[in-house]
């Protein structure tokens, strides 16, 4: 029997095909193809390396855009690509799936309960999965580069007309309120398709069974193909419990027919493995749980890609030195190698700038960038190095990282202004960055307005950090500002108001009183003064 050639192999599925909802979908693609798509590498020119400091300073900044998928990306797409897909086939409105889901729809909203008994029973197909990993494994990045090989809509005119929406992404709210996220869900909704259900279905009034229940009809009704929740640890500050919002998610899967796909960091594994049913639908297709990437194929492969991306005047071999450096550093964790390697360029351009010296990238170099500019992850970075679960589970949350990085960087991009400074070997010393001013525009004054410190207190914790560090680094400030701030409150000294004296009862010999008695009377001071003697009459010394 002949085997078929490529051009007669199928390139979907029956049940694919004839399902509207499933048909208007990008192609499926090979995992070789899906690579090329999700790949994101910015450009790159050898010539650039010549061009004066400032341009290569900008250059380098195009790697906070880059992304090189990996084994582990190319499984997040192709498991989205099923959920998705599998999904739509229990709402197949050439089936009249799809209108039996409106209807339970309708039914549910009379009741106003998403638990009430229906009377048109539908085949649910809608599975879920979630992805939990450490901060910065790129567990958010990933994901949007999957959302974005897919329409997020879909104009339908057959057999009816409606707007599809193919994937909707949204952050778990920061207390973990269900009343808050049907709210952030209408509000995407309305930016998306120019409705108006916030204003309808989102009022304060609405009780929350109400607005769980719109909401759920909502999706059916523009066929949401999958609900993305990111930041899902939220949870653990909910002071009602992570249940409430559970079970509605839960509930969006086995009776609306939505697949959900929870994302968070490690603490969110707790949550999910605490009730039997939430732990099930989050293992529909299998969880992801993405760890640091060991020391490897993987990881040598991700490094080779990054390094080709040097603005250097001096191009540095890579080397199993610097390999092991960058490795011990960020532990695996691809978000902060690929901050370091920017860090550590515009390090070594801005000291060459100044001192005239070569571009070189050196393992002394790396460590020196990660020790004085990822303070703040630190504790994090050595829990990996230990293995202490447990204490990972405290460090979920890195904004303060991307913000710190995010002042380096402008720090980085301004004109080093210390060319006096000598230079070690292995450029192990860094020029301190500009000293930033104490205008309106410094924000570390920002910072201290947006605590509620007044104008006056903040200049004089500024001033005492630069003294204390006046190589004006950043993360050095920062550090002595905090540590400030957890003193003792400063409170300006108030200046001393003058005691006024108490007035003292008027002597009838005060030429004050004789003045303003003669005042009250009409006369004048002088007159005053005269008629009670204390003023020789006119031309009488003259008589004597």
């Amino acid at each position: 029997m002949s085997k078929p050639i490529a051009d007669d192999l199928p390139m979907s599925l029956r049940e694919y095909e004839d399902n509207p909802f499933i048909a208007e979908l990008p192609s499926l693609l090979s995992q070789r193809e899906l690579v090329r798509a999700l790949a994101s590498r910015p450009e790159f020119n050898e010539q650039e390396r010549n061009y004066p400091t400032q341009l290569r300073k900008h250059c380098i900044m195009r790697l906070g855009r880059y992304f090189e998928p990996l084994e582990r990306q190319v499984q997040l797409a192709e498991r989205f690509g099923m959920l998705l897909r599998q999904g739509y086939i229990g709402r197949n409105p050439r089936t009249h799936d799809y209108i039996r889901h409106l209807q339970n729809g309708a039914e549910r909203i009379e009741a106003k309960s998403l638990h009430v008994a229906t009377l048109h029973p539908v085949e649910n197909t809608a599975t879920s999965f979630a992805l939990t990993g450490c901060s910065g494994i790129g567990k958010s990045k990933s994901i949007e580069k999957v959302l974005h090989q897919y329409p997020q809509t879909i104009q339908h005119s057959e057999p009816f007309s409606l707007v599809q929406i193919v994937w909707l992404k949204l952050d778990c709210p920061h207390q973990g309120s269900p009343k808050q996220l049907c709210i952030s869900f209408f509000s995407a909704v309305d930016r998306l398709l120019g409705t108006n259900y916030l204003k309808w279905y989102g009022s304060r009034r609405t009780s929350l069974d109400e607005m769980m229940v719109h909401m759920a009809h909502v999706a059916n009704l523009h066929a949401l193909g999958v609900l993305v929740i990111d930041e899902i640890q939220h949870l653990n500050r909910s002071k009602a419990g992570p249940e409430a919002l559970l079970n509605f998610l839960v509930t969006l899967v086995n009776t609306i027919g939505v697949p959900v796909i929870l994302i968070g960091t490690l603490s969110a594994v707790p949550l999910l493995q605490e009730n039997f049913r939430q732990a099930r639908r989050a293992s529909g297709l299998g969880s992801l749980i993405w760890d640091r990437m060991p020391q490897g194929k993987a990881w040598d492969h991700f490094v080779d890609r990054l390094w080709q991306y040097q603005w250097t005047r001096d191009v540095t071999p890579i080397s199993p030195d610097i390999r092991e450096a960058l490795y011990n550093e960020s532990q695996g964790i691809l978000d902060i190698v690929v901050k370091l390697f920017m860090l550590a360029q515009l390090r070594v351009i801005g000291i060459a700038e100044v001192r005239r010296g070569p571009e070189v990238l050196t393992p002394h170099l790396f460590r020196q960038v990660a020790r004085e500019d990822f303070r703040i992850v630190q504790p994090m970075l050595d829990a990996l190095r230990a293995n202490d679960t447990k204490a990972l589970l405290k460090y979920d949350d890195l904004m303060p990282l991307q913000v710190h990085v995010e002042q380096l960087f402008v720090a980085a991009m301004q004109t080093p202004v210390a060319s006096s400074v000598q230079q070690p070997a292995e450029c192990s010393q860094a020029i301190p960055s500009p000293v930033m001013g104490t205008e309106g525009g410094d924000p570390l004054l920002t910072a201290l307005r947006s605590l509620g410190v007044a104008d006056d207190v903040a200049h004089m914790i500024i001033d005492e950090a630069r003294i204390k560090n006046p190589s004006a680094d950043p993360l050095l400030l920062m550090a002595a500002i905090a540590e400030r701030l957890t003193q003792k409150p400063i409170k300006p000294k108030k200046p001393k108001t003058p005691k006024v004296p108490e007035p003292v009862a008027a002597d009838k010999d005060d030429l004050r009183h004789i003045v303003e008695q003669g005042i009250s009377s009409g006369m004048s001071g002088y007159e005053a003064l005269l008629s009670a003697g204390w003023v020789a009459p006119p031309l009488q010394d003259f008589a004597a």
